[in-house]
């Protein structure tokens, strides 16, 4: 967790510095590497005191708007924040503190996408509620087969 520290300077050129260091072109490249990772570790993994992980998502999310891979964005949004949440994986019964942890998770999904796809994040919230995926279900990446068939590539 960083002390606002985040926000001085030019965090944009802080962040893609720190990159450049370990050889990543691209904030997408680094976040390719650390599959499942939540936001906030991978902060942290470029700088402990600051870097925030708001910055890495809003980073990506540029990314992935000028690459028109916006779709794929937001299931990895959705993969890191059940990997936070529920790093057991889904879990097998829907008790009261599982239920939390599956909205917690599924809110901050939300609250993480961009405006263009709350239509379709919704759909795929409601398909989840209803089919539910098998117990210890846990997406490693974007490319996930269920979350493929919940949010298909649409960009042109």
């Amino acid at each position: 967790m960083t002390d606002g520290r985040s926000w001085n300077g030019n965090w944009k050129v802080r962040i893609h510095e720190r990159l450049h260091e370990r050889g990543f072109k691209s904030l997408t490249a680094f976040a390719e590497s650390r599959p499942a990772v939540p936001f906030v570790e991978l902060a942290e993994e470029l700088g402990k005191d600051d870097v925030a992980g708001v910055q890495v998502l809003r980073g990506l999310l540029a990314e992935a708007e000028q690459r028109k891979q916006v779709t794929r964005f937001v299931r990895d949004v959705l993969v890191r924040h059940l990997a936070e949440s529920l790093p057991d994986g889904w879990p097998a019964e829907m008790d009261r503190r599982n239920r939390f942890l599956v909205a917690t998770a599924l809110a901050y999904w939300s609250t993480d996408t961009p405006d263009t796809h709350q239509a379709r994040i919704d759909r795929a919230r409601a398909a989840l509620r209803a089919n539910p995926p098998p117990p210890g279900w846990r997406p490693l990446g974007p490319d996930d087969e269920l979350l493929l068939s919940l949010l298909p590539d649409e960009e042109a």
